[in-house]
Formats: structure tokens, sequence, C-alpha cells
């Protein structure tokens, strides 16, 4: 199995990707690494480290996005960037998928331009991992559909259960849409007739509110990216709010330094979900390849994650089991 991996996506390129490439050859014998960037400076990187050579290969490309540009400008005018260089190398069959921590809009474009839709699809989602107290549910979308038509929730529905149940091991995972309230009745004239739609769906939990995510009343979370990423940065945002307000409380109560430490150690061992480093990037379910993303502060730990569950998606034939669900 192949993957190649944007070695100059990111804020911590190229150590963070190299890393995490040789982290992920090392805990798995059946992976090829294909780190795509400007040859000199991946190779200077790699020149660090101890690796299998025959595993870890360089291809190429001169060309970087960075993470500020137009996203359709840059795949226009970068024709040899790590991201088009890795998609193209995607979809020649080079490569079995394509991993980055850089421009999340420009990969969103690159493959689906490159890549296209799969059968059934009429846009690619971007599902995003979401802490609850049962364990880390989806969220989708989280950024690419601002706007999504009602008949499109069935189509994010069907593909975030398949990735639930096979990448997530949820049995039977339960569909939510998210609204202002439970009735059926609630939301927007667009959220009704999303209703109505997913009515037929057998996983279907009907509306639920903000307060259901942490709870897991449903294991896949539907709304629109507009929704979703106020959201993911809202979640983002709580490990470091947390740590702020439980040292005002040490601060208030005149705790001493080995009971702050301890509070400290509860604190950091509760918050694990959130760490974006477990799971290390999120896919683009709909388009007909594997293409996932990283956080732009991405570790080699998490680098690493995302290329082991790229390859998940490749051995459970993700891709081939959402078409066949839609069609």
């Amino acid at each position: 199995m192949v993957i190649a991996v944007d070695a100059a996506g990111g804020d911590h390129y190229p150590e963070s990707p190299v890393q995490g490439a040789i982290e992920a050859i090392n805990e798995t014998s059946e992976l090829t690494i294909m780190l795509v960037g400007p040859e000199d400076v991946v190779s200077d990187e790699l020149a660090n480290h101890d690796y299998d050579r025959q595993r870890i290969k360089v291809q190429h490309a001169p060309e970087i996005i960075e993470m500020d540009e137009s996203p359709a400008q840059a795949v226009k005018t970068k024709q040899k960037s790590s991201i088009v260089t890795g998609i193209g190398m995607h979809r020649a069959g080079e490569c079995h998928a394509f991993v980055s921590s850089g421009n999340t809009g420009a990969l969103l474009a690159a493959s689906t331009f490159l890549l296209g839709k799969l059968k059934g699809v009429s846009r690619p989602a971007i599902a995003a991992i979401f802490p609850t107290i049962k364990g880390v549910r989806l969220v989708m979308d989280v950024g690419a559909n601002l706007e999504v038509r009602p008949d499109m929730y069935p189509q994010f529905a069907r593909m975030g259960a398949i990735y639930v149940r096979e990448i997530m091991g949820v049995d039977n995972p339960k569909v939510g849409l998210l609204n202002v309230g439970e009735e059926e009745e609630k939301g927007t004239d667009n959220l009704k007739e999303a209703f109505q739609k997913l009515e037929g769906l057998p996983n279907f939990v009907g509306n639920v509110e903000g307060r259901d995510i942490f709870n897991a009343r449903a294991d896949v979370f539907l709304c629109d990216a507009l929704v979703g990423n106020i959201l993911l940065k809202f979640g983002e945002s709580i490990p470091a709010a947390l740590g702020i307000f439980i040292k005002r409380g040490i601060q208030e109560l005149e705790m001493g330094s080995e009971e702050a430490q301890l509070v400290n150690k509860v604190l950091e061992t509760s918050l694990r979900e959130f760490n974006p480093d477990r799971v290390g990037g999120v896919p683009f379910l709909g388009v007909d390849g594997v293409s996932m993303v990283g956080h732009g502060s991405s570790t080699p730990r998490a680098i690493k994650n995302m290329i082991l569950n790229a390859a998940k998606c490749i051995e459970y034939n993700i891709n081939e089991k959402i078409v066949a669900s839609l069609n």
C-alpha cells in the first residue's frame, strides 16, 4: 500500500511530515510512503533520521501552496505544488491515498477537480471528529458546503454512517440532524425538508440540539459547513479555556503545589479526547479517492495517525461501500 504525504504542508513542514511518515512505517510493515515536496528540502530533513530507504521515497514538487492563499487560484496556478502533484499521483494510480496538513481549501479543490466525485454523490463533505462522553463521534459538513440542499443530507448520512462504523468501530451508528429544537417542525424551511428526506433512513433519530453532541445522542451529526465549522472551532477552544478557568480556581482556593499538580493532571487526562493528534486527520467523504486533511499545526504523531487512518479507509474499502449504499 502506497500513501503520498504532503511534505510541504502545515506549519511544521518538513519536520512533522517526515517524522510522522517514519513513525507510520515503523508501526506497520504494509506501508510505503511517498513524501511530496521540494526534493532538496525533504531530503535534507530525511538526512537527520534513520529510516528504511526502500519504504520512504521522495517525489519532487517544487511549488508550495501557502495557508493563506486562495484555494481555487492556487490549484490553478501552482500545478507543480505538493498538493496538486500528490492528488495527481493518486489519480494516476501511483498511490492509494494522499494526506496533507496544508491548505484545506486547496486540497478540497484539487481532490474534487482531479479525483472527481463518487457515483451518487452531489457534493463531497468534510467530516470532523468531535469528542463525546462515549468516545469520539462524527460531525459533517465542517468546511465544504456552506449551504446544503435537503437532498444532500441523506447522502451525508450514509457516507458518515459507513465511516463511523468501519473506521471508528461504532455498531449501528445513529444519525441526527442538528437543529434549534427536537420537534419536526423546528428550524428553517431547508432543515424541515431535510428532516423529511432523512425520515426514511432506519438509523435516523430525528432533530438533535447542541446539548446532544457531548451526550452522543447520535453518532453522526449532520449540519451545513457554516454551523459545522463554528462548532469545530469552538470545540478546539475548549481545552485552553478550561485550563484558564481551572488555574483561576486553583489561585482563588489557594491550593498548594501538590494539589494544583493533581488537579492539572486530572484535567489533562480528562481532555485527551480533545487532542487532534489522536485522530490526525479527517476525510473528504464523497471524492473518488482517499484524501485526508489534518490540522495546520499537526505534530509528527498527528501525521502518523492520519496516514494510518487513510490506510484503514483503503483496507476497509470505504468508497466502495459508500457507492453501494448510495446506489
